[in-house]
């Protein structure tokens, strides 16, 4: 069977998003063009911004559809990776908050993309 490998987010630049993503996970991207750019983590997960005007077909969605997620060991780590972006300045969409599945918030990227960070409940 063949299993999804990568993570594709549409954008406004490449280039910007790029230097935006290099902060948020502290590592350089592996490839990097006005139209695309890559980081492989290393936990061999891809994510992929290609510039929204090359995309073929023509994407009809992009920033917002969905989430990107970020999961932490515990509360504390996310509180922490809150605060983090916060000064950062990422626009934060929902505040730490328990929810049915664990302990979670919510901020965008440049692109509006979501970025959900939270901690499974036990």
């Amino acid at each position: 069977m063949t299993l999804p490998s990568m993570t594709l987010l549409y954008v406004d630049n490449p280039l910007n998003s790029a230097a935006f993503y290099q902060r948020l996970l502290g590592q350089a991207p592996v490839e990097l063009s006005p139209g695309f750019a890559l980081f492989v983590l290393n936990n061999g997960f891809k994510l992929g911004m290609w510039a929204k005007q090359g995309v073929k077909p023509t994407a009809t969605l992009t920033g917002g559809g969905g989430e990107l997620g970020f999961l932490c060991q515990d509360p504390q780590e996310v509180e922490a990776r809150y605060n983090q972006w916060r000064e950062l300045g990422l626009p934060i969409e929902q505040t730490p908050t328990e929810m049915e599945f664990g302990y979670t918030f919510v901020a965008r990227d440049p692109d509006g993309h979501r970025l959900r960070v939270y901690a499974l409940s036990e």
